[in-house]
């Protein structure tokens, strides 16, 4: 007997299953309580993922891709069909919250765990705070609509009147016109410059709307799961009863003229929307964050995430094609396109109820995220990662109180100030990441589908077919992505230097940095094709390893920048907190 020092100490499955015991009737005393069924997970998954994605970001993702990004709906919810089928062993054989991290602790060991229910944090509190943003728009545009209005510096983020100020200030200071600038940037520079001021120069500019319904939200979650799953039930319900409807009027409406050219801005544009089209999918993993209170865990939840993922991209793909065929691509560049474009073809009264529905839809999400994020700061605490308080039980709502109430304050505050665009990118990066990781952990635990687990991922033998997959994904590229192709090379030779930048918005377009994460991309398939021919590993987990891994790199390199100060700033607290109060650095271990 030892105890076990090293950073990679992996926990087995079965130490995990012992707190608390998988499929246990009813809770342990002070524990969380089991509501859930099948359909209350579906449900579930289905309030994360029908959320911002098809009321909010799919807008941009079409302006971009133009009608082609309903197959980038297609490709990834094909990426997130490999992941899904990761998670659902993972779920069927550790039936606890903590879903990747937990996954990540039997598989990688304790460092990985730790990296990646730290980068959880981006996908779950930081994922809320794009809905909760979202939220406010749609619902000040919903007041607006019925006469009542909010004042633009009580319901806009401090970060976007800022930017938008001196946007507008740095093309007045060049005797520049100021059609430069975007509309909103002018918006921005209005409400900065008419705010009130208050402790001298201090601009009141917040968007109040966002604080109070994350706040609402956390209240729900705090209260009990078997609330919190009612409500998420019946706002489901609603939502998919108007998004259906949305479908069925749109069609009569669709100019197929408006599908050509399906392709405007080439591969590279369709991608170019990877990260709002991802963002749309990262909710079908929250379902597994709700394990400890599933009635039938290792059954019902393998079953809910594919249920949900099947629905929701058929969902997506319709509605994407619907929206493109009713208006041209280039207008749909607004944060609430729904309604956007029953208001274009002439009818107001659907594009309001479509705002009403959005409202109660985006709340479903924030209900969903807020749910999965204390359940993984408990799971964490438990294993002595972060401080015991992230473990209480509510001794009477049977809820982890105290890392719900954080929660809340995490993604509320930051609500009232942060910009959207910033915190989709990373969330979408975060996710990826808890992706690639369980897609490779069920390579480590299971890579020839030998587990006796109520749900195995398939195996099939990828000794060839892996290197003759990457063979003809790379032949496709060179054969239909000319024009990205020779920006790559331009990139790599040095001849646009380490960054190049956009003259207008400074944002990053190219240069050597920037392909960095797709360099190493490269050399990770050619390692990872060896790998498979040499160990005949099961090809699904390493395909959805290598496309949750691709779509990362098409993220650039500021959105990596950024997630690696994270990861860094993780550390730190792991290594000055974590690694030394680890409950495996206590425990005795087997040699």
């Amino acid at each position: 007997m030892r105890s076990e020092k090293s950073l990679f100490r992996r926990k087995t499955i079965a130490a995990i299953l012992q707190n608390p015991p998988a499929d246990a009737e009813g809770h342990s005393a002070g524990g969380l309580e089991r509501h859930l069924t099948v359909r209350d997970l579906t449900a579930l998954g289905i309030a994360a993922i029908i959320g911002a994605g098809i009321f909010s970001t799919i807008g941009k993702a079409s302006l971009d891709g133009g009608p082609a990004v309903s197959l980038l709906f297609v490709f990834t919810a094909v990426a997130c069909a490999f992941s899904a089928l990761c998670y659902a062993q993972f779920a069927a054989t550790i039936p606890v919250s903590g879903s990747a991290y937990t996954y990540a602790y039997a598989s990688f060991g304790e460092l990985a765990a730790w990296i990646i229910g730290w980068a959880l944090i981006m996908e779950y509190a930081v994922g809320n705070i794009v809905v909760a943003i979202s939220w406010s728009d749609y619902f000040t545009g919903l007041l607006d609509g019925i006469g009542l209005h909010i004042p633009a510096y009580l319901s806009t983020g401090t970060q976007s009147a800022y930017q938008g100020y001196h946007a507008v200030m740095a093309l007045m200071q060049a005797n520049l016109p100021l059609s430069q600038a975007t509309p909103a940037q002018i918006e921005g520079y209005k409400i900065w410059t008419t705010a009130p001021r208050l402790f001298g120069d201090w601009h009141l500019v917040a968007d109040l709307p966002a604080f109070l319904i994350t706040v609402a939200i956390t209240a729900l979650v705090y209260v009990g799961i078997k609330e919190s799953k009612t409500a998420s039930n019946i706002l489901v319900l609603l939502k998919l009863i108007v998004v259906v409807v949305v479908i069925a009027v749109g069609v009569f409406y669709i100019e197929p003229a408006n599908w050509s050219p399906f392709a405007p801005n080439g591969v590279g544009g369709v991608l170019k929307g990877v990260s709002a089209v991802f963002f749309a999918y990262i909710g079908f993993d929250a379902i597994s964050t709700t394990a400890e209170e599933c009635k039938n865990p290792q059954r019902d939840l393998p079953k809910a995430m594919m249920y949900a993922l099947i629905i929701c991209t058929v969902l997506y793909v319709v509605i994407t094609m619907v929206l493109t065929g009713m208006v041209p691509y280039t207008k749909l560049g607004v944060g609430d396109p729904l309604s956007f474009v029953f208001a274009e073809v002439g009818l107001p009264k659907l594009s309001g109820l479509v705002a009403v529905s959005a409202v109660f839809a985006m709340a479903s999400v924030l209900l969903v995220f807020q749910l999965g994020q204390p359940r993984i700061w408990l799971t964490m605490s438990r294993d002595g990662l972060l401080p015991k308080v992230f473990s209480r039980i509510h001794p009477r709502f049977h809820t982890p109180s105290f890392a719900t109430i954080v929660t809340g304050f995490f993604v509320a505050v930051p609500a009232l100030v942060l910009n959207m665009d910033l915190v989709v990118d990373l969330t979408s990066i975060g996710t990826l990441f808890a992706f690639a990781l369980v897609c490779g952990g069920i390579l480590i635990i299971d890579p020839y589908g030998r587990s006796e687990a109520r749900f195995r991922v398939p195996y099939i033998n990828g000794r060839f077919l892996v290197p003759l997959i990457l063979a003809l994904g790379a032949y496709l590229i060179s054969r239909y992505n000319a024009p990205d192709n020779h920006e790559f090379w331009l990139d790599v030779t040095g001849q646009r230097g380490w960054l190049a930048t956009d003259a207008v918005s400074g944002d990053i377009t190219g240069g050597f940095a920037h392909q960095i994460p797709t360099l190493v991309f490269f050399g990770f398939c050619l390692a990872l094709a060896w790998v498979s021919f040499r160990k005949r590993l099961s090809t699904l987990p390493v395909l959805g390893l290598l496309i949750n891994l691709y779509l990362m790199t098409q993220l650039g390199i500021s959105n990596w920048t950024l997630f690696f100060v994270w990861l860094l700033i993780g550390l730190a607290v792991y290594f000055g907190y974590g690694y030394s109060n680890s409950k495996l650095n206590k425990r005795p271990a087997m040699v």
